[in-house]
Protein backbone atom coordinates (compact mmCIF):
# COMPACT_ATOMS: atom_id res chain seq x y z
CA UNK A 1 0.00 0.00 0.00
CA UNK A 2 1.21 3.64 -0.84
CA UNK A 3 0.41 6.24 1.73
CA UNK A 4 0.60 10.00 1.06
CA UNK A 5 0.70 12.00 4.27
CA UNK A 6 0.19 15.65 5.20
CA UNK A 7 1.97 17.78 5.47
CA UNK A 8 5.00 15.12 5.15
CA UNK A 9 5.83 11.83 6.08
CA UNK A 10 8.03 12.61 9.35
CA UNK A 11 5.47 14.67 10.37
CA UNK A 12 2.39 11.85 10.22
CA UNK A 13 4.79 9.21 11.01
CA UNK A 14 5.70 11.27 14.41
CA UNK A 15 1.69 11.63 15.09
CA UNK A 16 0.69 7.81 14.53
CA UNK A 17 3.52 6.74 16.47
CA UNK A 18 1.68 9.06 19.49
CA UNK A 19 -1.56 7.56 17.85
CA UNK A 20 -2.97 10.74 17.52
CA UNK A 21 -6.37 11.76 15.70
CA UNK A 22 -5.87 10.65 11.59
CA UNK A 23 -8.33 11.64 8.73
CA UNK A 24 -8.22 9.39 6.09
CA UNK A 25 -9.40 8.59 2.67
CA UNK A 26 -9.12 5.27 1.44
CA UNK A 27 -9.50 5.33 -2.38
CA UNK A 28 -11.96 2.50 -4.22
CA UNK A 29 -9.06 2.29 -6.59
CA UNK A 30 -6.28 0.13 -4.96
CA UNK A 31 -3.81 1.15 -7.29
CA UNK A 32 -3.96 5.31 -5.93
CA UNK A 33 -2.69 6.07 -2.61
CA UNK A 34 -3.97 6.39 0.82
CA UNK A 35 -4.02 9.75 1.67
CA UNK A 36 -3.80 11.00 5.31
CA UNK A 37 -3.11 13.64 8.08
CA UNK A 38 -4.05 15.08 11.11
CA UNK A 39 -7.10 15.68 11.59
CA UNK A 40 -6.41 19.36 12.51
CA UNK A 41 -3.77 19.49 9.90
CA UNK A 42 -7.23 18.68 7.34
CA UNK A 43 -10.65 18.49 9.13
CA UNK A 44 -12.49 17.15 6.27
CA UNK A 45 -12.25 14.89 3.90
CA UNK A 46 -12.85 17.11 0.81
CA UNK A 47 -10.00 19.64 2.43
CA UNK A 48 -7.50 16.46 3.10
CA UNK A 49 -8.17 15.41 -0.75
CA UNK A 50 -7.31 19.09 -1.97
CA UNK A 51 -4.19 18.90 -0.14
CA UNK A 52 -3.12 16.49 -2.46
CA UNK A 53 -4.45 18.55 -5.78
CA UNK A 54 -7.43 15.94 -5.80
CA UNK A 55 -10.62 17.46 -7.03
CA UNK A 56 -12.83 17.93 -3.74
CA UNK A 57 -15.59 16.50 -6.52
CA UNK A 58 -13.61 12.88 -5.95
CA UNK A 59 -14.71 12.50 -2.67
CA UNK A 60 -17.18 9.75 -3.46
CA UNK A 61 -14.11 7.36 -4.43
CA UNK A 62 -12.90 7.29 -0.91
CA UNK A 63 -13.70 5.54 2.26
CA UNK A 64 -13.29 7.64 4.30
CA UNK A 65 -12.54 7.60 8.53
CA UNK A 66 -11.32 9.37 11.47
CA UNK A 67 -9.17 7.60 13.85
CA UNK A 68 -8.26 7.84 17.30
CA UNK A 69 -6.68 4.85 19.75
CA UNK A 70 -9.92 3.95 20.41
CA UNK A 71 -12.62 4.25 17.43
CA UNK A 72 -12.30 4.89 14.14
CA UNK A 73 -15.62 6.52 12.74
CA UNK A 74 -16.94 5.76 8.95
CA UNK A 75 -18.13 8.12 7.08
CA UNK A 76 -20.64 5.56 5.64
CA UNK A 77 -21.77 6.71 2.53
CA UNK A 78 -22.26 4.19 -0.51
CA UNK A 79 -22.07 6.11 -3.89
CA UNK A 80 -25.16 5.14 -6.21
CA UNK A 81 -22.60 3.82 -8.88
CA UNK A 82 -20.36 1.94 -6.61
CA UNK A 83 -18.58 -0.94 -8.92
CA UNK A 84 -21.41 -0.68 -11.45
CA UNK A 85 -24.16 -2.12 -9.12
CA UNK A 86 -27.96 -1.19 -9.48
CA UNK A 87 -29.33 -3.17 -6.97
CA UNK A 88 -29.46 -1.00 -4.01
CA UNK A 89 -29.46 -3.52 -1.22
CA UNK A 90 -26.55 -5.42 -3.21
CA UNK A 91 -24.53 -2.20 -3.68
CA UNK A 92 -24.45 -1.19 -0.02
CA UNK A 93 -23.66 -4.58 1.19
CA UNK A 94 -20.81 -4.64 -1.44
CA UNK A 95 -19.79 -0.97 0.01
CA UNK A 96 -20.13 -2.41 3.33
CA UNK A 97 -18.29 -5.47 3.04
CA UNK A 98 -15.52 -3.88 0.65
CA UNK A 99 -14.65 -0.87 3.28
CA UNK A 100 -14.55 -3.06 6.34
CA UNK A 101 -11.52 -5.12 5.01
CA UNK A 102 -9.92 -1.63 3.16
CA UNK A 103 -10.13 -0.08 6.95
CA UNK A 104 -9.17 -2.91 8.75
CA UNK A 105 -5.77 -3.29 6.51
CA UNK A 106 -5.20 0.03 6.70
CA UNK A 107 -5.62 0.75 10.15
CA UNK A 108 -3.62 -2.32 11.18
CA UNK A 109 -0.38 -1.03 8.73
CA UNK A 110 -0.13 1.79 10.74
CA UNK A 111 -0.52 0.27 13.92
CA UNK A 112 -4.19 1.80 14.99
CA UNK A 113 -6.44 -1.16 16.86
CA UNK A 114 -9.38 0.52 16.35
CA UNK A 115 -12.65 -0.30 16.98
CA UNK A 116 -14.91 0.56 13.62
CA UNK A 117 -18.11 2.60 13.99
CA UNK A 118 -20.36 3.64 11.75
CA UNK A 119 -21.46 7.06 13.32
CA UNK A 120 -25.79 7.08 13.92
CA UNK A 121 -26.41 9.85 11.31
CA UNK A 122 -25.12 7.42 8.51
CA UNK A 123 -27.19 4.32 9.77
CA UNK A 124 -29.97 5.01 7.92
CA UNK A 125 -28.17 3.20 4.68
CA UNK A 126 -28.77 -0.16 6.57
CA UNK A 127 -32.58 0.07 6.35
CA UNK A 128 -31.98 -1.08 2.50
CA UNK A 129 -30.19 -3.89 4.59
CA UNK A 130 -33.31 -4.91 6.81
CA UNK A 131 -33.85 -8.47 5.56
CA UNK A 132 -32.20 -11.44 6.64
CA UNK A 133 -28.99 -10.82 4.89
CA UNK A 134 -25.83 -11.95 5.74
CA UNK A 135 -24.19 -9.01 4.58
CA UNK A 136 -22.31 -11.04 1.90
CA UNK A 137 -22.58 -9.77 -1.86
Amino acid sequence: MEYRKYPDNETVDEYIKRKEPLIIAIPFDDTKPILMSHVEDAFEHHILLAQFDIRQTDIDKYFRIIVDDESADWTFVCPHDYKGIADRQRRIIRFYNDGFAAISEVLSDIGYFSDIKIPKRYRRHFDAMSDDSTFMP
